[in-house]
């Protein structure tokens, strides 16, 4: 049994999404978003260093000796499954271990907005699931995944880094490859794809220019294509793909979006009320004929008006999920005041005046 895996059993015995590893402070866990010490001592850079390789191959210790970051998953004797990132920093080692659940969920489970569910049912055409780091973004693409696994008979491509969830094949055939151990890189992965009778591709992350236009290329060619970008709203997203490839094909990028962008999909994670948990609420953008429009005239800006507007459509802007899920008591309403863009319309339900007063010092006067 690895050292490590004692502060993993712990992490998974409180619920906690993370263990934390660095030099020169104790472990610490991430639960319910708030990153807490666990009662032990402080690391020593060679004790930390000890703890981590024991869990790595030989091939992953000449490369952390070499000065690469590892991205890696990792089971401990438990049957715990993590995705683990190993960095080194100033003062020496460190190391991110994210739980992934053992029981595969549902859309339902995540309580993601049933539109989620329709847009599953599409067959070619590109939906993005975005949002910051830790929101959930992997969680909701394995939940499409099983639906999808579970109601169709497809041939399902999962570009991932690395493995999370694991899938099995149930309607559909599920065929999972790992960045750095099944293909050099997301944009060699989706062009290998594509020659291997796809009907949908997901793409862990669309992280440079070469992905990107890949992806686009599998989305306009027949195939459903499921991706992930680090971006906090729909239209940051659309700027994001359009600012990402050369200016000289902007034009065809602003094309393929008002074409073959079916959804994008912008979530955040929210503590419940009782702080015990936390709550996937999303933004939700279908491209309609307005914001595609809107894409090709350069009016981006103008797509949180059609979002405000698009409830007919399954549509809504995150200010809005934010706000029914209050009235629901589905979440906490001063972290969901922190989130916010439009903080007065929350005031009235914020609790914690010192947060009040530390974005809008007018309404504590």
């Amino acid at each position: 049994m690895a050292r490590i895996d004692a502060f993993l059993k712990l992490g998974l015995a409180q619920g906690c999404s993370d263990l934390h590893l660095a030099v020169g402070v104790p472990p610490m866990l991430r639960m319910h978003g708030d990153l807490l010490p666990i009662k032990f001592r402080s690391l020593g850079d060679t004790e930390l260093e000890s703890y981590i390789t024991e869990v790595l191959t030989q091939t992953q210790v000449a490369q952390l000796r070499g000065g690469n970051d590892l991205d890696f998953s990792y089971v401990s004797t438990d049957g715990g499954r993590f995705r683990v990132n190993v960095f080194r920093k100033e003062t020496g080692i460190g190391a991110a271990f994210r739980s992934i659940p053992t029981t595969m969920p549902s859309i339902e489970q995540l309580g993601l907005p049933p539109i989620v569910r329709k847009l599953c049912d599409q067959h070619q055409g590109m939906i993005l699931v975005t949002g910051s780091t830790g929101a959930g973004k992997s969680t909701t693409l394995a939940a499409m995944i099983d639906y999808l696994n579970s109601t169709r008979a497809l041939n399902i491509i999962s570009l991932e880094d690395p493995i999370e969830f694991v899938h099995r094949s149930k309607t559909s055939q599920v065929i999972q490859r790992e960045l750095g151990t099944h293909l050099p890189s997301f944009a060699e992965g989706v062009r290998a794809a594509m020659r291997e009778d796809p009907d949908v591709i997901l793409v862990g992350e669309l992280r440079d220019a070469e992905t990107i236009s890949m992806a686009m290329t599998a989305a306009e060619t027949g195939h459903l294509v499921l991706g992930t970008l680090h971006t906090t709203s729909a239209t940051k997203t659309i700027d994001r793909m359009i600012d990402a490839l050369p200016i000289d094909e902007r034009e065809q990028t602003k094309s393929f979006l008002s074409q073959s962008l079916i959804a994008v999909i912008t979530q955040i994670l929210v503590k419940t009320p009782d702080q015990r948990a936390r709550r996937a609420v999303c933004e939700i953008m279908i491209v309609t004929k307005a914001i595609a429009k809107l894409v090709m005239t350069d009016q981006t800006h103008q797509i949180p008006s059609q979002l405000q507007m698009g409830k007919d459509y399954g549509m809504q802007l995150m200010d809005q999920a934010l706000l029914a899920a209050i009235n629901a008591k589905e979440v906490d309403p001063d972290d969901a005041y922190g989130y916010a863009t439009d903080k007065r319309q929350f005031q009235r339900f914020a609790t914690d005046a010192v947060a009040v007063a530390k974005t809008d010092p007018a309404a504590s006067a």
